[in-house]
């Protein structure tokens, strides 16, 4: 029974890092294949719609109620509201079964004009299992989920530019109550975030540029049987920029692009025993220089706004073919509705489309996010404005 259970832990855990790998592309696998594989890599699926709709940008876009997950740096920029919260559901594997999905949860507070707090949770469900034993007597059956929960702060250093940082509590759980009866358990870890953005109007061109820059979920390695026998979390080095322009007074258009690289060893001998530390940060050096380039994602976008009212989205997201091979266009719509009290509501949609050979857990699912944003009128306001 042991022997069986644990077999069902691997197959588990080979769902979750093939399936899900950040959009889940579940394509077969060539021996020319050098993917990174990580435990928990639902924290690599983008959460809000928004970002999903331009091609999975979203570090130098401008700030929103989701902005902790992108780039911690830049939530204190959000300019409308004191306190908000924001909501998201994406189906996953939906064309094959209808009980696996992604959830989000995030709300932000407004301390003063130069800082800013926020708090999320993001459950990814698995779905009903049934265990079998290899005589095919039923053992039962488990959800297996996984969870990530963190707290962020947010602060304004200058005018222009803004620093952040999260602290995250990671838990995986595969096998629920069978533990029990097997070398496995639940897995856990602890990480955190850092981000930073820049951001300058230029009145003269009615536009607006930001740089932004991040590193997330740098933290420990997780097991699901012993400490010999321990995964790299997947940390992730994300550049990027955004361009709004004002086209006239009712109609504007903002240009992003990110470079995104996972701060895992390569696949390699003894690679995956290596210590934390020299194993994120040696990533940029451990294979050739061609490798390390194809290691890069490339994610793209443009937003077109109406009135602050109507948005329209289009991305696409670019992957080397021997590191996971997911290429997609993405497509969103968003609604903002402004109330006489000020308070915002809004809505996000997106949907991706595959343009690789196979399928995707994301493919031709619509996702949704749903957010309030409320203004506080009690915000406490800095007797003055940091210097540039």
């Amino acid at each position: 029974m042991k022997k069986h259970l644990f077999s069902w832990l691997l197959l588990l855990c080979a769902i979750s890092c093939y399936c899900q790998n950040n959009t889940g592309q579940i394509i077969g696998q060539d021996s020319s294949n050098r993917v990174i594989t990580t435990a928990v890599p639902f924290l690599t699926i983008s959460p809000d719609s928004r970002a999903a709709g331009m091609g999975d940008a979203g570090v130098a876009t401008s700030a929103d109620a989701n902005s902790s997950y992108w780039n911690p740096g830049k939530l204190v920029f959000i300019d409308k509201g004191g306190f908000g919260f924001s909501t998201s559901y994406t189906p996953w594997l939906a064309r094959i079964i209808n009980d696996m999905k992604l959830l989000y949860l995030t709300g932000f507070y407004r301390i003063d004009r130069n800082q800013v707090v926020s708090s999320s949770l993001k459950y990814f469900d698995m779905g009903d299992i049934n265990f079998r034993d290899g005589n095919n007597v039923d053992l039962g059956r488990y959800n297996p989920r996984e969870y990530a929960f963190d707290v962020t702060y947010s602060r304004r250093l200058t005018e222009n530019f803004g620093l952040g940082g999260s602290v995250r509590y990671i838990r995986s759980n595969l096998t629920g109550a069978f533990s029990s009866t097997t070398d496995a358990k639940a897995g856990s870890s602890v990480a955190v975030d850092l981000g930073a953005l820049y951001t300058k109007q230029f009145e003269t061109r009615n536009a607006t540029l930001s740089l932004g820059g991040s590193i997330t979920n740098l933290g420990s390695k997780m097991t699901y049987t012993s400490a010999a026998n321990k995964d790299f979390i997947p940390t992730n080095f994300r550049l990027g920029g955004a361009y709004k322009t004002e086209l006239d007074q009712l109609n504007s258009l903002t240009f992003v692009m990110d470079l995104n690289k996972l701060m895992v060893p390569s696949p390699g001998p003894g690679n995956k025993s290596k210590p934390l530390l020299s194993g994120v940060f040696g990533s940029f050096s451990d294979t050739n220089l061609a490798e390390e380039i194809r290691e890069v994602d490339i994610a793209s976008g443009l937003e077109y706004w109406y009135k602050n009212f109507f948005a329209a989205r289009v991305g696409y997201h670019y992957e080397a073919k021997d590191k996971g091979n997911r290429k997609y266009l993405t497509a969103g719509l968003g609604f903002h509705y402004e109330s006489i009290n000020k308070d915002i509501f809004g809505l996000d949609m997106a949907y991706m489309i595959p343009t690789t050979i196979g399928q995707s857990a994301l493919a031709e699912t619509i996702r949704f996010t749903l957010f309030y944003i409320l203004p506080v009128k009690s915000v406490k306001q800095t007797e003055s404005t940091p210097e540039n």
